[in-house]
């Protein structure tokens, strides 16, 4: 009998953590799972560990990467569920006892085009965690919260890698993970964003975040700062680019310089505002830099706010607001 919940891990090089995440696992109040672990080439005792798991329970089936990369890793783990509910876990990451069920329930009652997310919690081994951590936990928890993870799509990634569930036909209807883009986590989030589902709030705290120096996320190239810029304007121009409009990008610093450089390398026309005064009526990248007053119809503009400072992202959405414009069609939080 095939199981409701198929949870899919891809693990590399983690035998320092992986007991420690499958053990999570098979404490779940939850019981009708199965796992599905993904063997990125490790060159440590991971998939030895993994074997031991699987002889022992036979929910855990373990398989060697055909290709290489997480990409490849979460598609063939995918390849072989059987489950009507999918959900990712990371191999260095610890589930709460009650994770499965809480996802679980909620999609089980509501049915297609519904996305499940859980509050999470970053740890670490010695306890110390960056406060740019604890920013994004707290974000993340509070938008899972009222369910409204979707409004902040352009800023950071708003669904958590290793905590959603969703239905598998949901799953396949996003095209899964066949799309090649890095992070892949991200560009996963804008899919479920774009196919409309609604994310089912909660305020619970299901799953265990670890950090430490090493972690894939932090080390990757492929999750550097400057991959987040394609991914958002793929989804930028795909989904709300309207070109009867010209964009303004507003802010300067170094996420703005990222933009501007994408859209003058993809030969997009458009104005560039700052908010430093010491930035204002010079030319970077042959571009010059105004201040918003010297920007006229503001109504024929589509705003791409970069600045990361929170009382001026505030001020800025007020002034826009203030003039009728509106967030997720005329303006854009990229930070």
């Amino acid at each position: 009998m095939k199981p409701i919940v198929s949870i899919i891990i891809p693990a590399k090089n983690e035998a320092k953590f992986i007991s420690e995440c499958i053990e999570s696992v098979q404490n779940q109040s939850f019981l009708d799972f199965e796992v599905i672990v993904v063997d990125d080439n490790s060159t440590d005792s991971t998939f030895e560990i993994l074997q031991d798991f699987s002889k022992k329970d036979h929910r855990i089936k373990v398989l060697k990467n055909n290709g290489n990369g997480i990409i490849s890793a979460l598609r063939l783990a995918f390849e072989n569920t059987e489950g009507d509910y999918i959900t990712r876990m990371d191999a260095d990451d610890r589930m709460k006892p009650n994770k499965i069920q809480v996802l679980h329930k909620g999609l089980n009652s509501k049915g297609n085009g519904y996305l499940a997310v859980g509050g999470v919690e970053y740890f670490s081994e010695n306890n110390e965690l960056g406060t740019g951590f604890k920013r994004y936990e707290e974000w993340l928890n509070n938008l899972t919260a009222s369910g409204e993870n979707f409004k902040d799509i352009f800023k950071e990634c708003v669904i958590p890698s290793p905590c959603w569930m969703i239905s598998r036909m949901d799953l396949i209807n996003v095209n899964a993970f066949d799309e090649e883009r890095y992070p892949e986590d991200y560009d996963l989030a804008f899919r479920f964003y774009e196919a409309g589902y609604k994310v089912l709030p909660t305020k619970e705290i299901v799953h265990e975040w670890r950090d430490y120096p090493t972690r894939t996320s932090r080390t990757h190239e492929n999750y550097a700062d400057y991959t987040f810029t394609p991914i958002k304007m793929h989804y930028f121009l795909k989904l709300h680019y309207d070109r009867e409009k010209k964009i303004v990008v507003f802010g300067a610093s170094y996420r703005g310089k990222e933009l501007a450089k994408y859209l003058s390398k993809h030969s997009i026309d458009f104005l560039w505002v700052g908010s430093n005064p010491n930035k204002i009526g010079k030319h970077i990248y042959d571009k010059l830099i105004l201040s918003i007053d010297r920007v006229e119809d503001l109504y024929n503009k589509q705003f791409l706010i970069t600045v990361a400072n929170e009382s001026h992202k505030n001020e800025i959405n007020l002034f826009l607001s203030d003039q009728g414009l509106k967030e997720l069609d005329d303006y854009f939080f990229f930070a």
